[in-house]
């Protein structure tokens, strides 16, 4: 790596909790500044403005978001197992260790709004990439005999991200993460329901 790609890295990393945790309208150049110990110049070198700062910033928590969760499913293989391991991920989003904040998909969704259209497309993206994602287990899962047929694909992806997100959401708010807690015995429960017997 370069040292221009170095600083570069180094923005997003100290940019990215930044912008998860005080959104977009929340972070002024001089926090980025302060944060990175860098001059104008030293930041402009590599973004053109602080727009772009924050798109950059949502892709490497995003990516963040991404490894972690394909660790959590690496050795999982049956479809039962991947949708546990998938929903525990969601763990490391509510207390803050896997990056400060919370989810950065929830929260860019909220703070885009209809006022950053850029950001709004790059939630909407990495949010169509998760449920991609939970589409295949469910529907490889069926084929393996592991899911019960007929199964409601995109019904149960959509309860299902809808319940986690929203548990993130209410133990960030009141900084308890029994929220998530209680919806991942939850969500657990529903998957259980949709297992089959285990030859």
């Amino acid at each position: 790596m370069s040292k221009g790609e170095e600083t570069r890295q180094m923005i997003l990393e100290r940019a990215a909790p930044l912008f998860n945790q005080q959104g977009y309208a929340g972070v002024s150049l001089s926090d980025i500044l302060h944060a990175t110990d860098l001059k104008k110049g030293g930041i402009y070198n590599h973004f053109a403005s602080k727009e772009q700062i924050a798109l950059a910033s949502f892709d490497y928590a995003w990516n963040l978001v991404q490894e972690h969760t394909r660790q959590a499913l690496a050795d999982k293989k049956h479809a039962v197992d991947r949708l546990y391991a998938f929903a525990a991920a969601f763990l490391d989003l509510a207390d803050g260790s896997l990056l400060p904040g919370g989810c950065p998909i929830m929260n860019a969704a909220i703070d885009a709004d209809d006022t950053f259209p850029a950001l709004r497309e790059r939630a909407c993206n990495a949010m169509d990439v998760w449920r991609a994602s939970l589409h295949r287990i469910l529907k490889k899962g069926i084929e393996r005999q592991e899911i019960r047929p007929g199964t409601e694909i995109d019904s149960f992806a959509t309860f299902f991200i809808s319940t986690l997100e929203g548990a993130v959401m209410l133990s960030k708010l009141y900084g308890n993460p029994v929220y998530l807690h209680h919806a991942l015995a939850y969500v657990n429960a529903r998957i259980d329901s949709i297992a089959l017997p285990r030859t």
